[in-house]
């Protein structure tokens, strides 16, 4: 361990340093702790880390002897550490949603995609904070409060899935698992200057996550590179029986996804920049100043930039397409009503009769209350879906477009005590379709040394999580624009 180096560190770096016997996973995940010890309450006291895991040390140890025993690794994932919202079940520490109503609640197995992670090697090193229940995105909880964003200790991280994001920025842990309703995913990594995948619904299994609405959710990887979030989702990616939306990926997805990290993935591409997802005003300039440096990268690797003029109000489509508040109650209750008899709560009136939540999604709980599937709005609201997806989709064909780039917030991530803002993901949550936030650069703030991450997002048509790849990649490559916090420098 002592010539290996830590600090922004890969999957594939640390396979090598493995093989070569200059590491084991061991070492690797005391690391990490020792990163956590400095970093979580203390330092920038980022407050991203609901529990650690306590047989992290035995699993990487267990997995040290394997490689050991047979000189080969466990897995694509072997010894890899993963910061696992806690919202994903797993069988041997309590997953609660960030909500002290499901404290201590220990799920009877694991999420498909912990089952995936681990049976590829992945070590589970810990459960991040996340805006309770997934609702909003400040990422504050009744569990642990509010988590911080590590370039701006006066900043939110992003959210909902927050802690993951800002853990990964902080070079704690590799892997970053997050859930994705509105922005969550892509929310923390536009924040936290890391790179957040939203697959297309029906490419990774939701079964064993803690529903907001299944019309919209996924899970998606929050990583420092584009490779490493490539390297997560062929292991997460794939049809799951107890999830029925995921024959949909059937035929549609690669035997892997890494072929399609080239770097000259930009080469002869057609991107429609979507200006209505521009801010317009003062408090939009930062953003748009870092966005207009973004996209000369994009020219610069032999793509087409195609201006676009189509009027689309991503805070229009939170309001009246979005149905991620419609869904709440029946999903969440359906959920809730299926764990064990000793489950502290079974439903989200029981959850606000107890009154263990943060009060800040006091108001949110019970308007979903007031909303349900089935409802003449509700059904509107679907209508509205689907003529987006169609809009979207003959707005690509008209200009032989590859992807669509904008930036993921119009506006920098919101201070603590604040909410977000004009953010964009809506677009490929309401509409079901993938996308990839990658970091922008930055914009400078007198709190923040180097400045306050912004991230760009590409979006395309379904199940082409491939080109959005290779656009991906390929724009990391020539940009370079990921920098990791000077509030968490190497120990």
């Amino acid at each position: 361990m002592r010539d290996f180096e830590l600090m922004e560190t890969t999957i594939v770096r640390v396979h090598e340093a493995m093989k070569a016997g200059e590491l084991t996973a061991k070492e690797l995940c005391s690391a990490y702790l020792d990163r956590i010890d400095a970093y979580e309450d203390k330092g920038p006291a980022i407050n991203a880390i609901i529990m650690t895991n306590p047989q992290a040390l035995e699993e990487a140890a267990e997995l040290d002897r394997v490689f050991e025993t047979t000189g080969q690794l466990a897995g694509p994932l072997h010894g890899i550490p993963v910061m696992l919202k806690d919202n994903v079940e797993t069988f041997d520490m309590p997953t609660t949603a960030g909500s002290k109503s499901l404290e201590g609640f220990i799920p009877d197995e694991d999420a498909f995609i912990t089952k995936k992670l681990r049976q590829a090697g992945a070590i589970i090193l810990a459960k991040t904070n996340l805006h309770e229940f997934a609702i909003w995105g400040e990422t504050i909880s009744s569990m642990l409060g509010q988590s911080v964003n590590p370039y701006d200790p006066t900043r939110t991280p992003g959210g909902s899935s927050g802690g993951s994001g800002a853990a990964i920025a902080a070079n704690i842990g590799i892997i970053g698992i997050g859930t994705d309703t509105i922005n969550s995913v892509r929310s923390p990594a536009s924040a936290c200057s890391a790179v957040g995948f939203r697959p297309t619904v029906g490419l990774v299994s939701r079964a064993g996550i803690v529903p907001y609405s299944l019309t919209q959710d996924t899970a998606g990887p929050i990583c420092r590179t584009v490779e490493d979030c490539v390297r997560t989702l062929d292991v997460i990616a794939g049809y799951d029986p107890d999830d029925g939306e995921t024959a949909w990926s059937i035929g549609r997805q690669p035997e892997s996804y890494l072929p399609y990290l080239k770097e000259e993935g930009l080469k002869g591409k057609r991107l429609g920049v979507l200006r209505s997802f521009f801010g317009q005003e003062t408090v939009n300039q930062p953003v748009n100043k870092v966005m207009e440096g973004a996209l000369a990268v994009f020219q610069a690797g032999g793509a087409t930039l195609v201006e676009l003029d189509d009027e689309i109000d991503s805070d229009w489509m939170i309001r009246e397409v979005s149905v991620h508040f419609d869904d709440l109650k029946t999903h969440l209750n359906a959920y809730l009503s299926g764990l064990r008899a000793d489950a502290p709560v079974h439903s989200v009136e029981e959850i606000l009769a107890s009154g263990k939540f943060h009060p800040g999604i006091e108001e949110n709980l019970k308007k979903a209350l007031r909303l349900d599937v089935g409802t003449a709005e509700y059904n509107q609201k679907l209508i509205r879906q689907a003529a987006m997806r169609t809009r979207i989709m003959k707005i690509m064909a008209d200009h032989e477009l590859d992807a669509l780039v904008y930036p993921h917030q119009q506006q920098l991530v919101c201070k603590i005590g604040d909410g977000q803002q004009q953010r964009n993901g809506v677009l490929c949550s309401a509409t079901g379709f993938p996308s990839i936030a990658v970091p922008a650069g930055f914009a400078p703030s007198e709190q923040a040394p180097i400045g306050v991450p912004v991230g760009l997002e590409i979006a395309g048509r379904p199940f082409s999580e491939g080109i959005l790849i290779e656009i991906a990649y390929s724009f990391e490559q020539l940009s370079q624009f990921r920098k990791d916090p000077l509030s968490a420098p190497a120990l």
